[in-house]
């Protein structure tokens, strides 16, 4: 059974493997392929992988925090996953820190990573 995360932190774990491959990344990209991670995780393990409520309409598929959180770039590249400020405990210091990459399962990195790929042929496919 799968674990259900932050699509935050998924979209973290996206985009630190996409810009370590030096493949291009925005906003519009990684709901594409949180959709296809969802997609695979619902005919897997029969639940949502994320947390977050997901709005599916006629613009297309949309987790509306994630969307957020990088509407600033456009469609512009993404070079880093957006930050969240976190208060540790017993502490007055307010710290910002970009969204943590999930401790996913062998099975769970299994199909995150078919969406990576799949999204890579897609821009391949568009670019050749």
């Amino acid at each position: 059974m799968g674990n259900v995360y932050s699509a935050q932190n998924i979209a973290s774990y996206l985009i630190y493997e996409l810009n370590e491959g030096h493949v291009f990344v925005n906003n519009m990209s990684i709901q594409n392929i949180l959709a296809s991670v969802e997609s695979k995780w619902q005919e897997i393990f029969r639940h949502s992988a994320f947390k977050e409520v997901v709005y599916v309409n006629e613009e297309g598929y949309t987790v509306k925090e994630v969307f957020e959180a990088y509407e600033c770039y456009g469609t512009s590249h993404i070079p880093l996953p957006a930050t969240e400020y976190y208060l540790k405990y017993g502490t007055f210091q307010l710290v910002e820190r970009t969204y943590a990459i999930p401790n996913f399962t062998q099975e769970e990195i299994r199909l995150v990573q078919q969406a990576l790929t799949q999204y890579r042929y897609k821009l391949l496919a568009k670019a050749s």
